[in-house]
């Protein structure tokens, strides 16, 4: 192992100090990954099928390359922060969300195999609010 001064790591790292307190609460969480989602508003995600059918041992291990749970993963700050993999038991503990909430967010059920990123952007904002159901959704949808 070669030392290095803080300077030269600099150089060379993606260092995001702020990373621990800028989104420590869930609220803070949720709504970072729905301006993740908002960076493409026209893209395509993957959805996950039929997670409210799976055992929930198989369903924790449920991934997708291109789900809205990708598009966490790919955020160096989560990804400091502890979100260890794009899996779906890995995300709705790392958000703090319920089966039902982060069903909401990524099953196929709800609009196909493909999810727009504008609609994902709104469900996960809806999640912030929990207990406001289909009333934070329709808010999220027409104000972001």
């Amino acid at each position: 192992m070669k030392h290095q001064t803080v300077d030269q790591l600099n150089a060379v790292a993606d260092v995001h100090a702020e990373a621990t307190s800028l989104f420590a609460t869930r609220a803070q969480r949720l709504e970072r990954w729905a301006k993740l989602l908002e960076q493409n508003l026209d893209r395509r995600l993957v959805a996950l099928t039929g997670t409210e059918y799976t055992a929930p041992d198989l369903r924790d291990k449920m991934r997708c390359a291109g789900s809205p749970i990708d598009v966490a993963f790919e955020d160096p700050i989560f990804r400091a922060q502890g979100l260890a993999d794009d899996t779906y038991g890995e995300a709705r503990r790392f958000f703090e969300l319920s089966d039902w909430q982060l069903h909401e967010i990524v099953c196929h059920c709800h609009v196909g195999a493909s999810l727009p990123a504008r609609w994902t952007a709104s469900r996960v904002r809806a999640a912030i609010s929990p207990g406001s159901g289909v009333f934070a959704w329709l808010r999220a949808l027409f104000i972001h």
